[in-house]
């Protein structure tokens, strides 16, 4: 007898009913699956735990078609749990290593802020992790990237000027400094960039 079947007694017959009320316990396959597939996320790529709830939710609900609301959450907890209880998953490491590499990349400590938010970690610890970060450092390696200030290649006009301002300020870093890379020698955003690095 199934356990989604009650047997009601009539006299003199037994009659199986069939309970067609999803249950909100998770069946053993379901947990399996989860288990399989957090082991496989993050054997692949480092998530913080937003991004791996959301990421069994989604894939939960495509490989259980009939799976009901409280399952699907009670499989995206299990998949976070396992992964804490197997030290598979850190928001603190994750930000701080995003940040390290995102600076290293130009990224302005706002970028990286609202890009760790996105991704679910706490403000706290985006916090911790910005600590850091030196958006000068960042801003001089966005202008070698970008050959702006003092890696530009061509002569400087008006328009340029304004292109280069604004860029910096698109991508998250305070007119000050942007304006101070803008002005400094190659020699002196040489240096920045080489004292900088971590």
């Amino acid at each position: 007898m199934s356990p989604m079947c009650s047997r009601v007694w009539k006299p003199d017959l037994l009659l199986m009913i069939d309970e067609t009320v999803p249950s909100d316990i998770p069946t053993p396959r379901m947990l399996s699956w989860a288990r399989n597939s957090t082991i496989y996320r993050l054997e692949r790529r480092m998530m913080t735990e937003k991004q791996l709830f959301d990421a069994i939710t989604r894939k939960a609900k495509e490989k259980f078609e009939d799976i009901s609301a409280a399952q699907l959450k009670a499989v995206a907890d299990f998949a976070v749990k396992f992964a804490y209880d197997n030290k598979a998953i850190d928001d603190t490491a994750y930000a701080e290593i995003s940040t390290r590499s995102a600076v290293r990349s130009g990224k302005s400590k706002r970028a990286i802020a609202q890009k760790l938010a996105v991704k679910g970690v706490s403000s706290d610890k985006v916090e911790v992790a910005l600590q850091e970060a030196d958006d000068l450092y960042a801003a001089a390696i966005f202008a070698r990237k970008r050959a702006f200030g003092p890696f530009r290649r061509v002569e400087l006009d008006e328009k340029r000027k304004a292109k280069e301002l604004s860029a910096f300020a698109r991508n998250g870093f305070s007119f000050e400094i942007g304006r101070k890379v803008f002005g400094m020698s190659f020699e002196d955003a040489e240096e920045v960039i080489l004292s900088g690095r971590l």
